[in-house]
């Protein structure tokens, strides 16, 4: 219906074009103006007109949502799970309200970090200003105190934040696949410190105010003739665009400028900052790491800038679907040989979970996680991951390196 109504709008501006070209001089620059802004008219921001305002709950049970014992996201009154075209031919509001849903859902993990698993929440940085933005990590009371074993835990890209794998299974399936909480609770149960580092929290937004764009704009060291040419084309700039937008009428969504957290302004920076100020401050005799997709990038490049701190206290690793290329990455021969004795990586396979998965890349074993989807691999090779991380103890307590997984003859790392 809306792409049949922006049609319309857009064959009675043909129309009125055709009646103008046959008039005057007047009639020409009106029909010049017209298809100026012919040219400018998208129909995506046109179909922006008939969208309901883009305002949403701020609470699930305002979504009128709530996970049920199984921990899967169903409507309260319809048991139904959740629908993503709520409402028909309105694409970007539906993603919008499931956006929306989704900074309701990082709020509700980290309730679950706290209250359940009972982690306590860190502030980066450690000497961070009243005034200045801030992320956070959580970890467990003995995280830098337990003498034994430290479990360390990256997601991956995108929105997922701290204590998440992934939002769309958190979403459509349920919480134990999407949310790192099951490695969380049986690490605990097994006498692990834990943390759980926040590799995408890296800057705040703030609404862009008027006095920011100003100042962004300032131009007082110009010359005063061409300061007021500059002015002149912004106020005639600004008086197409009014025009305009009596025709597109878009819903407008706040400017903002982003603010990087200190130290922590990407994911490789955050994983270095936390190892340097609490990894590496542990008291654990065996550290372990479990990194996803782009965490397994970021435990890399954090390898490559502290490679002898690492080697000296990470017994394990335990990739999952991991993007990390060492040859991009530049990891040397000695950071290779590492990852081949100690790391194993579960990527996502039609093979059963283990079986032994061939690499081009020359650093660690690749085994099947069981599953051909990305996002679940890490809750599919979970049970796999804490039997590797023991077999990597009893094995350095006997000077014996463990059989990560059952290995085919196909591929012999110890070739490259």
């Amino acid at each position: 219906m809306y792409i049949y109504l922006s049609a319309l709008i857009l064959l009675t501006v043909w129309v009125r074009m055709a009646q103008l070209q046959q008039g005057g001089p007047d009639e020409k620059e009106k029909t010049t103006a017209l298809k100026d802004l012919l040219s400018r008219i998208d129909l995506d921001e046109l179909m922006k007109k008939d969208e309901p305002p883009l305002e949403f709950p701020d609470t699930l049970e305002g979504f009128e949502y709530g996970f049920n014992e199984k921990g899967q996201l169903r409507h309260i009154k319809t048991g139904e799970p959740f629908v993503f075209n709520y409402r028909e031919d309105l694409h970007r509001w539906n993603q919008k309200r499931y956006e929306a849903l989704g900074e309701i859902i990082t709020k509700y993990v980290y309730g679950l970090l706290e209250e359940e698993c009972h982690l306590k929440k860190v502030t980066l940085p450690v000497d961070a200003t009243e005034t200045e933005p801030k992320s956070f990590i959580f970890m467990s009371e003995d995280a830098l105190t337990n003498t034994d074993k430290l479990l360390i835990l990256i997601h991956g890209s995108g929105v997922v934040r701290a204590g998440q794998w992934a939002r769309r299974l958190i979403i459509n399936e349920d919480l134990d696949s999407g949310t790192q909480i099951p490695y969380i609770k049986r690490a605990i149960e097994e006498g692990y410190g834990v943390i759980v580092l926040n590799p995408n929290e890296n800057y705040i937004e703030v609404e862009k105010t008027k006095a920011q764009v100003q100042l962004s704009s300032d131009s007082s060291d110009e010359p005063a003739e061409k300061r007021e040419r500059k002015d002149k084309i912004q106020k005639e700039t600004k008086k197409r665009r009014d025009f305009y937008e009596k025709y597109r009428n878009p819903q407008k969504e706040k400017e903002t400028v982003q603010m990087y957290i200190r130290d922590n302004g990407s994911p490789e920076e955050h994983a270095i900052y936390v190892w340097d100020h609490f990894i590496s401050q542990s008291a654990a005799e065996n550290v372990f790491f479990v990194a996803h997709s782009y965490g397994g990038l970021a435990f890399v490049e954090l390898m490559i800038q502290r490679e002898a701190e690492v080697k000296n206290k990470v017994t394990a690793v335990a990739l999952t679907d991991s993007v990390h290329n060492v040859w991009h990455q530049e990891a040397g021969k000695t950071i290779r040989e590492w990852m081949r004795e100690n790391c194993c990586n579960w990527v996502s396979s039609s093979e059963p979970l283990d079986t032994s998965v061939e690499s081009m890349l020359p650093d660690c074993p690749r085994v099947s996680a069981g599953t051909e989807r990305h996002e679940l691999t890490s809750w599919k090779s979970f049970p796999s991951i804490f039997k590797f991380f023991s077999e990597a103890i009893e094995a350095k307590n006997s000077s014996v390196k463990p059989a990560p997984t059952r290995r085919s003859n196909r591929i012999k790392y110890d070739e490259f």
